[in-house]
């Protein structure tokens, strides 16, 4: 494990991230004070994983250390696909699927959020936590995103955007240097992107250096 590099290191910033999420309490001041976001965005996000009718198809990429696991609930029935291009993102996302008993509803699946192995329109959620900054081409992958997502199904996720304030520009650079963020985009961009790709109902919340966005693809 190293502590900068990029995402297939293992880096302790992505330890750092899973224990804030699993820890409110502290991840709630650590949050605050590291990126001036409030971390309760994320868990009102994750939530709707949780919604989630039995035999419902979600769709989490990258999945990382499987923070967003633990809005499933046990029996609750649906077919979960992390997918991260990391194995070692993977096999934690493995771990903590059993630790929370809903390992029967999850499957890790090695893949490239810019080619997805995946057919059209198969899920009926995708959820994209702390990912979109991390992509080499981001337009790319928010069309893999939606190709994957049925009429109807929710896309939702949250990302480390290029205009959320000069505050966090020196961390954007950092990032990029060493490995842990690719280009980005703006808030602008990605709604003009998902506008594009036939997305509804968007909207776009801004947290610090963090914002959140859903929509619904339209029928």
């Amino acid at each position: 494990m190293r502590l900068l590099g990029g995402w297939a290191d293992d880096p302790v910033y992505a330890a750092a991230y899973d224990w804030s999420v699993e820890h409110p309490r502290a991840g709630r001041v650590a949050w605050r004070l590291g990126m001036g976001s409030d971390l309760r965005l994320l868990y009102a996000a994750a939530g709707e994983i949780g919604a989630q009718p039995r035999g419902a198809r979600v769709l989490d990429v990258p999945c990382g250390g499987g923070v967003a696991v633990r809005a499933l609930s046990p029996g609750q029935g649906v077919d979960y696909v992390a997918a991260d291009l990391s194995p070692a993102m993977l096999a934690r996302t493995a771990r903590r699927a059993e630790r929370c008993g809903v390992a029967d509803q999850v499957t890790t699946v090695r893949a490239d959020v810019g080619e997805l192995p995946f057919g059209a329109a198969a899920y009926d959620l995708v959820v994209t936590f702390a990912g979109l900054h991390c992509f080499p081409d981001p337009a790319r992958a928010v069309a893999e995103l939606v190709r994957v997502l049925r009429p109807g199904g929710v896309l939702t996720g949250s990302a480390f955007l290029n205009d959320t304030g000069l505050r966090y520009e020196p961390s954007r650079r950092v990032g990029r240097r060493t490995g842990l963020l690719g280009p980005g985009c703006t808030g602008d961009q990605l709604t003009a992107w998902l506008a594009t790709l036939g997305v509804r109902d968007l909207t776009l919340t801004t947290s610090g250096a963090l914002a959140y966005f859903r929509g619904v693809r339209a029928a």
